[in-house]
């Protein structure tokens, strides 16, 4: 399924994403690496080891874009004009190397754009959860999308 326009969507539409990712030691070090987060907790086994969790904590930032680019594909694939911002960022529990995520997101809010008015703004709520069912991340995303013709 391809993103909605503006028009398809009603307050407490809710999905569940069909696509779930195992993270790897090669996403979380990568990513690390090329936003240049150098912090011993996601890169370094023997500090990680050390550490209150006792390994590898994956990078927090990599998790919520995951959750959110796990979301696309339903949610604004095609129909998106601009993600306009990101709130209530929260991580209630860790990432692991080899945990598996999945995501889920729910309408909140929708209104017209005033400046816009072949568009309109979404607010979704978009939760990860791991393979244990424990929400890792969640967010609010509003997203300037587009109208039907």
């Amino acid at each position: 399924m391809s993103g909605r326009f503006f028009d398809d969507w009603m307050i407490g539409d809710r999905i569940e994403h069909p696509i779930r990712r195992t993270v790897t030691e090669t996403d979380n070090l990568l990513f690390s690496t090329m936003t240049h987060n150098p912090q011993p907790l996601h890169i370094d086994a023997e500090a990680a080891k050390a550490s209150e969790f006792g390994q590898i904590l994956v990078n927090g930032t990599f998790t919520f874009s995951l959750m959110v680019g796990l979301s696309v594909g339903e949610t604004t694939l095609g129909t998106l004009v601009a993600n306009l911002g990101y709130d209530e960022l929260v991580m209630p529990a860790p990432v692991f190397l080899g945990d598996t995520l999945r995501a889920t997101s729910e309408v909140t809010a929708l209104r017209e754009s005033k400046s816009r008015p072949g568009a309109g703004l979404v607010t979704f709520r978009h939760e990860a959860l791991n393979q244990r069912h424990e929400v890792v991340c969640r967010c609010l995303r509003t997203a300037l999308v587009k109208k039907r013709g």
